[in-house]
């Protein structure tokens, strides 16, 4: 078995690693700019597959995990801040509202694939401006779109978040992961014994 993430993501690395089976990441090159009218969900699920579909044309006969996140209110995309300034922004205009979370992945062997789109609906309690700063400082969550790392000290920004999967909120689905390697052959629970 070879199995491939393809994605430079350390936190997608970290979740992946949970699971115990051997690995390796691969960064993918690709353009993830948004399609004229592509929903946030309809970009998540492309680029999961994109990604997936770039790293198995390199390395034939892997299996190939491929993941991508788009954090959207009222259906718009917020994308990562960048920087504390944005990041700020964005914290503000998200107060006391609900970001929506598409945690897209997909897993390909080059033959045939599986997607998903697993929702997290996260409610942001009402932030105040020293609230927000001292967040910032303390986390830098400026490469995670939606400003907060849910995590870590993120979490103490929401009111309440609501998933079927716990872990897709980090940006890879373990729960939706494990269903799909089983379909190709890896149990997480019994590979290697």
């Amino acid at each position: 078995m070879h199995l491939i993430l393809a994605s430079s993501s350390r936190y997608r690395h970290q979740m992946l690693s949970r699971l115990g089976l051997p690995f390796e990441a691969i960064s993918p090159d690709i353009d993830e700019t948004p399609l004229p009218g592509e929903s946030p969900a309809a970009l998540s699920l492309r680029l999961s597959r994109a990604k997936a579909e770039a790293i198995c044309a390199l390395h034939p006969g892997a299996i190939v995990i491929g993941s991508d996140q788009v954090a959207t209110v009222d259906n718009k995309a917020i994308g990562k801040p960048g920087n504390f300034e944005r990041a700020r922004e964005q914290l503000k205009m998200l107060s006391g509202r609900t970001v929506e979370f598409h945690s897209a992945l997909c897993v390909h062997d080059g033959r045939r694939f599986e997607i998903d789109d697993v929702i997290t609906r996260c409610e942001f309690g009402e932030l105040t401006d020293a609230q927000i700063d001292a967040y910032l400082h303390r986390e830098k969550p400026f490469d995670t779109a939606g400003s907060a790392k849910a995590e870590s000290l993120g979490i103490a920004l929401m009111r309440a978040m609501y998933s079927e999967d716990p872990t897709a909120i980090i940006g890879l689905p373990l729960i939706a992961l494990c269903r799909m390697l089983r379909s190709f052959g890896i149990d997480p629970i019994t590979h290697g014994i």
